[in-house]
């Protein structure tokens, strides 16, 4: 909003800072942080008056995570709401990325809170039936890849090789959708322990800033030999933003957990940066930078296919950070040993941008 402003009113001096993309990044931050922190407690307060028992806790899982019970849920309400305001004032609405970004972050927000609010409400875990999910959220990615593709190529794009790309033509609105839900549901499964989502989706985020912002540019983008995507710099605001609302929410997340984020947060994060990696020409990147969710993805599918086919697992419980959990390896330990993961991972996301 205040960019399309500066653009009608013509803003000059220090005003003339909102043109600049860095200077609304920073802005973008700030905001979704101060607005996250201000909000978080009453969120908190609101969330467990209106819960009683919180999160419905697995008794098939760690032990440990009893002690958790009436933990509030659905905090990724907070997270929408401070990443939402500052989208609509830092971002170029006139940009069809930002409202691309804008119908998944929010409509999968949405598909989560119905989510948690039937387990709440059931105190059960199944929630909204699989396939309905599924569904619904293929829905609202099919209107994403179309907002687009109408401004993008449909070429699928190969790190590590400089001009190379598979031409997929129509396809790419189904891999684009596929890759928006995966995104959004690889982040769902990796939620399940204090803070375990919540940094490596700041940290994928950050990564996926500069990776937006350089391939905006056609200067960078031409010298690094990456897809120049134009006005996909817009994008790297919205990542400034998922940094500042994650910052926010893991003060609050830390071990103890005062909140859960819940569906709610978690499908419309791993939603987000999604939309963010398709717009930016940055598909098999997300799958790099954001390893530590295709993990945990990869260890359920894993997990339930060998089940159905031999009757044994092959991790002591799935997602993947339940096993370590179970082999006697403390939750923080888990945690943090993930992030670094994640850390590892994202450099080697960005090295990608210069070996080719």
């Amino acid at each position: 909003m205040l960019y399309l402003m500066a653009e009608w009113f013509h803003f000059e001096g220090l005003a003339n800072l909102i043109r600049y993309q860095s200077f609304r990044a920073g802005a973008a931050l700030m905001t979704a942080l101060i607005l996250g922190l201000l909000i978080g407690p009453r969120f908190i307060n609101m969330l467990r008056l209106r819960q009683g028992k919180g999160q419905p806790i697995r008794e098939d899982g760690p032990k440990t995570h009893l002690a958790k019970r009436g933990t509030p849920t659905m905090g990724g309400l907070m997270i929408l709401t401070s990443l939402v305001v500052s989208m609509l004032l830092w971002m170029d609405l006139a940009n069809p990325f930002v409202w691309a970004c804008l119908a998944v972050t929010v409509g999968f927000g949405a598909i989560g809170f119905l989510d948690d609010y039937d387990k709440v409400t059931k105190r059960s875990h199944k929630g909204v039936p699989g396939r309905v999910r599924l569904a619904l959220e293929f829905v609202v990615a099919g209107i994403a890849a179309w907002l687009i593709v109408s401004q993008i190529s449909t070429n699928l794009y190969v790190p590590f090789l400089s001009g190379h790309y598979i031409p997929l033509g129509p396809l790419y609105y189904v891999f684009a959708a596929v890759v928006i839900v995966g995104a959004g549901n690889a982040v769902n499964l990796t939620d399940g322990l204090d803070g375990l989502a919540t940094m490596p989706v700041i940290i994928a985020a950050g990564a996926f800033a500069i990776i937006a912002y350089l391939a905006g540019r056609v200067d960078y983008a031409t010298y690094l030999g990456i897809p120049h995507v134009p006005r996909a710099g817009e994008l790297a605001i919205l990542c400034a933003g998922i940094v500042g609302a994650g910052l926010a929410f893991l003060w609050f997340n830390a071990p103890p957990a005062a909140v859960f984020m819940g569906d709610t947060g978690s499908l419309a994060l791993g939603g987000a940066l999604g939309t963010i990696a398709v717009a930016a020409h940055h598909e098999i990147v997300l799958a790099i930078v954001g390893g530590l969710f295709v993990f945990e993805a990869a260890s359920v599918i894993i997990q339930v296919f060998w089940f159905k086919r031999t009757g044994r697992r092959v991790f002591r419980m799935a997602p993947i950070h339940h096993h370590f959990e179970q082999k006697g390896w403390a939750e923080s330990t888990v945690v943090i040993r993930f992030w670094i993961v994640s850390i590892v991972l994202a450099v080697i996301g960005l090295s990608t941008l210069k070996l080719r």
